[in-house]
């Protein structure tokens, strides 16, 4: 599992478009990798919201955002679609992404325990050194807890 103080993984999975992106091409720039269970579901959407609501203080922050879950592209591009997300929703069906962050484990849901994605946001400065895990994210209002995260650094 990725640590403070480690640097932004050089791997890649595909967009929403179903273009392969690489997460070097955020070297240079602020960064929340944040992961979520699923696409379109009440506490995903409210969390994507969030972010999207927050566009104009993120960009104005300099920061850039991304989602990842283990959706497919397909998925993403309907859900980015649906609610005009500005930023890219990686799908990593292989857990590739999701594993190498150790965002993959048991859940504990209704008494049931089964394993997902929990969710978490990865925040790298310029140089792709994590700075901060956010391990609960507020998903009502994630937005404003990275720009006040970013705004200590």
């Amino acid at each position: 599992m990725i640590k403070i103080g480690d640097k932004l993984p050089e791997l890649s999975v595909k967009n929403q478009e179903d273009k392969e992106l690489y997460l070097s091409v955020f070297l240079g720039k602020k960064l929340a990798l944040y992961f979520y269970p699923k696409d379109d579901t009440p506490g995903c959407t409210a969390q994507a919201c969030s972010i999207q609501n927050g566009e104009q203080k993120l960009r104005e922050m300099g920061v850039s955002v991304v989602g990842v879950s283990a959706d497919s592209a397909a998925s993403h591009h309907k859900f980015a679609t649906k609610h005009r997300l500005f930023f890219p929703l990686l799908s990593d069906p292989d857990k590739t992404v999701i594993e190498a962050f150790g965002v993959w484990g048991p859940k504990k849901f209704m008494g049931k325990t089964y394993d997902g994605i929990h969710r978490k946001t990865f925040l790298f400065n310029e140089s792709g050194e994590l700075i901060h895990v956010i391990d609960k994210p507020d998903t009502k209002n994630h937005a404003e807890e990275i720009l006040k995260i970013f705004g200590q650094f």
